[in-house]
């Protein structure tokens, strides 16, 4: 059986053609249970950022295998 999480990744970059991240390390939010809870924490963190146009979070997904 497998079960989908969801994590919130991204940060300011040093240029705008988002090639690496300004501090070298990504701030990473989640997991979240489900992609509606990504999409609020990703829509809160953009809207605080949206004068930072060097600034990009995504929503990133992994599939874990849980024990049967």
């Amino acid at each position: 059986m497998t079960k989908e999480r969801y994590w919130v990744v991204g940060g300011e970059y040093s240029c705008m053609a988002f090639k690496a991240l300004k501090s070298g390390a990504p701030h990473v939010m989640g997991p979240f249970e489900d992609r509606d809870e990504a999409r609020q924490a990703w829509k809160r963190v953009s809207d605080e950022t949206r004068s930072n146009a060097a600034v990009r979070y995504s929503i990133a997904s992994e599939q874990i295998v849980l024990p049967a």
